[in-house]
């Protein structure tokens, strides 16, 4: 397997495919921002850090999404657009859902993302199935609702293609109108999944359904 150093530690290459697949490049220094991959559609330049407290998802915003969120302080969003025949499409789609934003948490001091995905569907179970996939170990689904909306979390395990280790995940998703958005909290290691619940706990309590 191919590996790489990344911010001082290893990671197999396959876990940033999706992140080279981007999208586009927001508050990262031009020796730092990923190239856009074939395909694949920059929507803007360098910003500054996000301050604590900043929403995403609105018009204007660095990912335009029919759902808005609280940011946690300094991690920087991009927009993602994936042309339907970039054969690098399909790393951008999980089961019904597709990658729309990607929030970088390395300006925070973490290795890993919180990745926006929407898509059609009246359904959270069967979405959620299909988008952690079989690979998922002992996935615990809990109802909930998140602004007044219904949703749905899952919390499972998954084996690391570094070292064969089993690794937390969890994504949320909630019934829209346009259909299904769910946030998933993408890290590399059981430290920084830990590390970076408080900003995924902060999009799930301040997630709401855009305004018209």
């Amino acid at each position: 397997m191919r590996i790489r150093t990344y911010g001082g530690r290893t990671v197999p290459v396959v876990a940033l495919v999706a992140s080279t697949l981007a999208l586009s490049g927001c508050g990262q220094d031009d020796a730092e921002a990923p190239k856009a991959a074939p395909g694949t559609t920059a929507q803007s330049t360098a910003r500054p850090a996000v301050p604590e407290g900043a929403r995403i998802g609105a018009p204007g915003s660095a990912c335009d999404m029919p759902v808005t969120f609280t940011l946690a302080e300094s991690w920087k969003p991009k927009a993602v657009t994936v042309a339907p025949d970039n054969p690098l499409a399909e790393l951008a789609r999980r089961g019904p859902l597709t990658m729309v934003c990607e929030i970088d948490a390395k300006p925070a001091g973490n290795i890993g993302f919180l990745r926006v995905w929407t898509g059609a569907g009246d359904q959270l179970r069967p979405s959620l199935e299909a988008f952690v996939g079989t690979d998922a170990h002992e996935p615990t689904y809990t109802e909930l609702r998140i602004g007044d909306r219904p949703a749905l979390e899952v919390v499972y395990q998954e084996k690391s293609q570094l070292d064969d280790e089993m690794e937390p995940e969890r994504v949320f998703a909630v019934q829209i109108p346009q259909g299904i958005a769910a946030v998933s909290l993408d890290s590399f290691g059981s430290d920084e999944h830990t590390a970076m619940l408080p900003a995924y706990e902060l999009a799930k309590s301040s997630l709401r359904q855009r305004d018209p």
